[in-house]
């Protein structure tokens, strides 16, 4: 039976938890209204970066209908938490039709005219705390998973 490898295009289902058992996200319909779960498989191309690298290799071997649960280090994952990512910036620096809230996601514009997105995690009356880091930087994870079909 054929191994998944570098360059197949893959379809798998999986379910992603975080070191507390806390789903963070699922191809698997979820009891969670906010998590995104429930979205169908996922295909990618193997070895294309498409998806964090621990998840990647994971399915590297594999053969269509086998399961396996693979833990994943932080670095394999969405990286370590950068603290150079967290910026605090003055509450007059922002539109003044724009009231933040702890967990609203913004867009900032780079010198370079690149928006990236950012989560306020702090606000008070005269600053805002942005954090630029991925929700799961910093995070292991643990992932079950199945190969459903090398395509």
């Amino acid at each position: 039976m054929a191994q998944a490898k570098a360059g197949d295009r893959v379809k798998i289902s999986f379910t992603g938890r975080l070191a507390d058992g806390e789903i963070f996200d699922s191809t698997e319909e979820c009891h969670s209204d906010d998590c995104g779960c429930g979205a169908g498989p996922l295909e990618f191309v193997v070895g294309d970066e498409e998806i964090i690298a621990g998840l990647n290799d994971a399915v590297i071997g594999m053969q269509p209908g086998e399961k396996k649960t693979v833990q994943v280090p932080a670095a394999q994952g969405y990286g370590p938490f950068d603290e150079e990512l967290v910026m605090v910036i003055e509450r007059s620096d922002l539109p003044a039709d724009l009231q933040p809230e702890v967990g609203d996601t913004l867009g900032i514009t780079d010198d370079d005219d690149e928006e990236y997105p950012v989560t306020v995690v702090e606000v008070t009356d005269t600053t805002v705390t942005l954090d630029a880091n991925h929700p799961l930087a910093g995070e292991d994870l643990s992932i079950e998973l199945e190969l459903l079909e090398i395509l």
